[in-house]
């Protein structure tokens, strides 16, 4: 649960209350891809989101990482639920692998989106 717990402080900085209204936002910083997070589903007490960079791949749109981010408002976390099969970049190849049992899955997931958003921070994107 700190996993979840340290998700949810992060993305609160980053996307502020927008997390929580049902858009699509887009963060641009000089040194990195666009960021965009769109609002799936609202609910009373959840916010379910897709953070994702997107990528030109021989004329395609491709969205790498592309994760499902659940925003639980009540209990203040965030959980990675899933994410793309086939990753583009070899570092997140090796964060997920295709046989991994469920909690290793979530594990690795939510590290992933951990470690993303601490990069997001440092590189200055910000929805607020």
């Amino acid at each position: 649960m700190t996993i979840y717990e340290s998700n949810y402080l992060k993305l609160r900085q980053l996307a502020g209350a927008d997390a929580e209204s049902n858009a699509v936002r887009v963060s641009s910083v000089p040194d990195d891809c666009e960021l965009h997070i769109e609002v799936r589903r609202i609910e009373p007490y959840t916010t379910t989101l897709r953070m994702t960079y997107w990528f030109d791949e021989e004329g395609k749109p491709l969205a790498d990482p592309d994760l499902t981010v659940r925003v639980y408002h009540d209990a203040r976390l965030a959980e990675a639920l899933g994410a793309r099969i086939a990753h583009r970049h070899a570092v997140l190849q090796d964060l997920d692998p295709a046989h991994a049992a469920e909690l290793g899955r979530r594990w690795r997931l939510n590290m992933l989106l951990n470690k993303w958003l601490d990069y997001l921070l440092d590189v200055g994107h910000t929805f607020v």
